[in-house]
Formats: structure tokens, C-alpha cells, sequence
């Protein structure tokens, strides 16, 4: 085990997510720079690009990462770990070696993780005969292996957000595979890192309009220790904030079990972790402890779902929630008189009930009189095909000039052009069925 400070920065939180601020992450000297791209609707998203064009399914921004990171590459001063792989991760690594040669960088070893997508297997798992994808979310091992074999670049498919941080911690530290609470603390820190922004002051719940500088959020970096202990802060002169709240609450961001945090190399406690402000935008977390990691691994799998249609109608007050329910209704009573054979209908009521509903304290004396002064009502509709879809909405237009009064349009509305609708479920896995077939592929550019 080593003594040195390992310096992670978290460069994205998503696919889209911004470039700017992976700059300053690079000038502050970070080890190794993180982008976690991918999640349950970015899988979906990229199945889609994939149905069209099959050398797609990877997060097509990646090579702009690769591009800011190339000169430290280079130099040997810093790797680059990312999950942009998606469902395609072979034409990904085959699209960033690529990239590099273009760039006449040469030399740079690209890492490529394959094993997540779980079709081969098909039969053993009794996947549904119409899967589109279906991926295990793998841990730290596979990115530790390619660490091992010298790679710069390590790219992988569907591994678990924060195994992508923990895994430079298990090589640079040498941390062991039973070393629970090492484990434990360095999904600890992956957890506080994968969502970029949101641990250095954006989406902040808190007082986020004291934030210094929100056009200019500093993305995250991670000091960490060999015995797991680290400090979150973020490069100097960048905006956002690094405190004690902004840490605690992305430390509780989509947790279901604080003391019991599943992830495919640890289950970790994250009721044992101590948070201290140290000022500065500096905090330090420690204490984590951790217990063996759960018998399987979660996966996702995605199989058609149909075809979808929407439609959005936008009224001012008076009247402006009935006349959204009026419009609303009317389309769907048309569509059911003409016999078209929609499977599914669902009604939002933004103003009134999309986000807060009935829990929503609206100041007044009389909350029954309380009325609106904008509605927008949001109609969706799901059938079997596209056709189908687009019958109901050929009964929109009409109500320009038949329907309610004072219809407007809310921003440039899709109008009920079909889209094609993905289901999305998560199930359990055999590790060693996962395991039997994940490979590290390693190729110098």
C-alpha cells in the first residue's frame, strides 16, 4: 500500500453534460479524470442510435474528452476512465484509437471493458425472445485489470457509477478485494464524484442562489488517502461551492438504504461516513465501512414497449385548468369514438398537479377558490404502431378553432409524432455467469 494523495476528478455526470469545466480539472493536476456517462435513459437513448446505425451505442461525445485530456495523456500525468462505452463499447475503444491516431497522438494504450451485455446468454437467464439489450452493471475489477496493464484510456460498457472511481483507489493504493471498509470508502468517494456538478453546488437544494459564480461550476476532485480517508473540493477560481450541505446531500442522492449501499464489489454503510466542513471549499469524508458485496449483480434489461404520441395545450385564466381538461378530454373522445385502438392514456396538469399536486401549500385564504393563471395540459397516448399513433393525433389541430378559448402553444410541441417507446427493467444476476465472460482488450494507438 502506497502513501501517496490520489487526485480524482469527476469530469461528467451525464451524457451532455458540460466540457468547459474538465479543463480546469486537468490544469489542477488530477491523476486521473472520471466521466461517467451513462444511466437507465442514456442505455435507452443509445439502443435507439444503435437501431439505426449498429457501429453506434457509445456516448458520441467521448472523443471530445479524449481531445481535452490528450496533452496529459501524452505526458503521462493522467489516465482517463469512462463508462461511454454504452451497449457498444468495442466501437467506442475502435472510435477513440481512431480519434488518436487522427491527432497523431501515438504511443497511448486504449483499454476496452466487454463482458456487461448479457445476450449471449440468453438462454440461461430465459431473456425474453425481443430484447433489445440487456447489460450487468460490472464492479472495479475489469477497469483494475486494464489499470494493470498500463492502459491510458480505459473504457467500459455498463459498470457501476461509482466502481469507475473506485477502481484507480484498489490499484494506485493496492487495496485488497476483501478489504471491506477501503472498499467502502472508495464507493464512497465514486458516489460523491459520479454526478459532477451536483456535489460542488449545482442542483443544490440549499441556498443555491448564494452560488458565486453559476455560469462557471467547478466540477469535483477527490484526495484521497491510502486508508480511504479523502477531502472533495473542486480547482481554485471556479464557481460553485464545496460545503458541508452540498456534500451530505448528493452523499444521500439516490440512496434507498443508507446503511446498506449495494454495489457489485461492497456493501457499504454510509451512516458510519463523518463529514467536516475544513472551509476553503474543502471537505473532508472518512469513517466508511463496508461488508461484502451482494451475490449478484444488477442488470438491466430493455424489450419494445410500442409506439407513443403527445400533445400540449397551453391556456391563460380564466378557467385555464378546465379549459386544459376540456382540450384533453376532447381528443381522447374523439379518438375513442373513431375506434382507434390506443392501449394507453396519461394527462399532466403543469400549474396544477404535475410536480407538488394536492401537497402543494398555495397561500390562499380559500385554497378551493385558488385559481391558476396558466395551465398547460400535457396529453400522451400509447398504441401498438406508429399508425395508430398518429390517428389520434390528426384529432389535435381542430382544436385551434373548435376547442376551448385562448389556445396556445407551449414551446415547439412534437404534435403526436410517433416515437418509439422502450421498457426498461432491472433484475438480478448470477456473478459468475457475468463473470465467466468479461474481457479486457488492450490496443496501443
Amino acid at each position: 500500500m502506497t502513501a501517496m494523495t490520489v487526485r480524482i476528478g469527476g469530469g461528467q455526470g451525464f451524457y451532455g453534460d458540460g466540457h468547459d469545466p474538465v479543463e480546469a480539472l486537468l490544469e489542477s493536476g488530477v491523476d486521473y479524470l472520471v466521466c461517467e456517462a451513462l444511466a437507465e435513459l442514456t442505455l435507452a437513448i443509445l439502443q435507439k442510435d444503435r437501431q439505426r446505425d449498429e457501429s453506434l451505442g457509445w456516448t458520441r461525445d467521448l472523443p471530445l474528452y479524449v481531445a481535452q485530456a490528450l496533452p496529459r495523456l501524452v505526458a503521462g500525468r493522467t489516465r482517463l476512465i469512462t463508462n461511454a462505452g454504452g451497449i457498444n463499447p468495442l466501437a467506442a475503444g475502435r472510435a477513440v484509437v481512431g480519434a488518436l491516431r487522427d491527432l497523431g497522438a501515438t504511443g497511448l494504450k486504449v483499454a476496452t471493458v466487454v463482458g456487461d451485455d448479457l445476450r449471449p446468454r440468453a438462454a440461461d437467464l430465459g431473456l425474453p425472445d425481443d430484447v433489445l439489450f440487456a447489460n450487468a452493471y460490472l464492479g472495479a475489477r475489469p477497469v483494475v485489470a486494464a489499470l494493470e496493464a498500463g492502459a491510458d484510456i480505459v473504457i467500459t460498457g455498463r459498470v457501476a457509477d461509482a466502481a469507475l472511481f473506485l477502481a484507480p483507489l484498489v490499484f494506485e493504493h493496492g487495496w485488497t478485494w476483501d478489504d471491506w471498509d477501503r472498499l467502502a470508502a472508495g464507493v464512497v468517494v465514486g458516489h460523491l464524484l459520479e454526478c459532477s456538478g451536483q456535489v460542488t453546488g449545482g442542483n443544490f437544494s440549499g441556498a443555491w442562489w448564494e452560488n458565486p459564480d453559476p455560469l462557471r461550476v467547478g466540477f469535483p476532485i477527490a484526495e484521497v488517502e491510502a486508508d480511504g480517508s479523502a477531502v472533495i473540493t473542486k480547482p481554485a477560481g471556479t464557481g460553485g461551492f464545496v460545503t458541508f450541505d452540498t456534500v451530505r446531500e448528493q452523499l444521500l442522492y439516490e440512496v434507498h438504504d443508507p446503511r446498506a449501499y449495494l454495489s457489485p464489489d461492497v456493501t457499504a454503510d454510509f451512516t458510519s461516513v463523518e463529514v467536516r466542513d475544513l472551509g476553503g471549499d474543502r471537505v473532508s469524508v472518512s469513517g466508511a465501512s463496508g461488508a461484502p458485496a451482494p451475490a449478484t449483480y444488477k442488470a438491466l434489461v430493455c424489450t419494445p414497449a410500442g409506439w407513443s404520441g403527445e400533445a400540449r395545450f397551453a391556456y391563460p385564466w380564466p378557467d385555464a385548468e378546465a379549459k386544459a381538461r376540456a382540450a384533453m378530454s376532447w381528443v381522447r373522445r374523439r379518438a375513442e369514438a373513431n375506434g382507434v385502438a390506443v392501449e394507453e392514456w396519461h394527462t399532466e396538469l403543469f400549474g396544477v398537479d404535475a410536480f407538488g399536486g394536492p401537497t402543494v401549500d398555495l397561500g390562499a385564504a380559500d385554497a378551493a377558490a385558488w385559481e391558476p393563471p396558466e395551465v398547460i395540459g400535457r396529453l400522451a397516448w400509447r398504441a401498438a404502431d406508429p399508425g395508430t399513433v398518429s390517428q389520434v393525433a390528426s384529432g389535435v389541430g381542430v382544436l385551434g378553432l373548435s376547442g376551448p378559448p385562448t389556445i396556445a402553444a407551449a414551446g415547439r410541441a412534437r404534435d403526436g409524432k410517433p416515437s418509439q417507446l422502450l421498457s426498461v427493467d432491472a433484475t438480478a444476476v448470477d456473478r459468475e455467469l457475468v463473470d465467466a465472460q468479461v474481457v479486457v482488450d488492450v490496443t496501443e494507438a
